[in-house]
């Protein structure tokens, strides 16, 4: 029942308003992975960031994808907390424990070794509207412990735009998707950092397809 409950919310609810009624594009999507384990690392604009790379996989892999939350904010009241683990299907994080006893990737290395795909925001809270801030390490620790799994960096553009932080109402713009090639980890946590940010940059300072199809066009003369 709960797996149909969360197909019908993104098939009927989720996908047209992404994919139809804002517009949704994505860039090199053949980088994608066709199943897991592996690791999507984002930037963290908008509420609706899970929503928009869950919409990039096939309704028939939906049960497999995961995205990471913050236990503090979805559990906030029973209604938040029940829709978080059953609709949305997220892997709790408890950003304020401080146990030196229990793996804090305990839940996440779980999900990897079921061969599913985990959504990651290394930036940890939303920032501004297609500012991209300073990568926590967290990310560094989990490819180490899972060396053999592919984190795929992804860019999202627009977002922050259609539903800022703080916001109720979405504002209609243009939302991209940029997919980076797989990293995995290479002994050294400065190293995979690095490439990971420089990655992440790269496709930032891509240009949107709307740009690649403007500059295609002949010219009139």
């Amino acid at each position: 029942m709960i797996g149909l409950i969360r197909t019908v919310f993104f098939a009927i609810i989720v996908r047209p308003l992404l994919l139809i009624i804002l517009g949704l594009h994505v860039r090199y999507n053949y980088r994608l992975p066709k199943k897991g384990p592996a690791v999507l690392v984002a930037n963290h604009n908008s509420h609706l960031d899970a929503l928009a790379l869950i919409c990039l996989f096939p309704l028939s892999l939906l049960k497999k994808i995961r995205p990471i939350a913050a236990q503090d904010y979805f559990f906030r009241n029973a209604i938040l907390k029940w829709f978080a683990l059953n609709v949305m299907g997220i892997i709790p994080i408890d950003r304020k424990s401080k146990s030196i006893r229990k793996n804090p990737f305990s839940g996440i290395n779980e999900s990897l070794n079921n061969n599913e795909i985990i959504i990651l925001f290394p930036e940890g809270s939303r920032g501004s509207p297609e500012d991209l801030g300073e990568f926590k390490s967290g990310i560094a620790h989990l490819a180490k412990q899972n060396p053999e799994v592919p984190v795929i960096p992804v860019f999202m553009h627009g977002l922050g735009k259609v539903l800022p932080k703080g916001e109720a109402l979405l504002v209609p713009f243009f939302i991209d998707i940029f997919i980076g090639e797989s990293l995995f980890w290479n002994s050294n946590k400065e190293s995979f950092m690095e490439s990971l940010t420089t990655n992440i940059c790269l496709l930032y300072t891509s240009p949107s397809p709307r740009d690649l199809s403007t500059s295609r066009m002949p010219s009139s003369a």
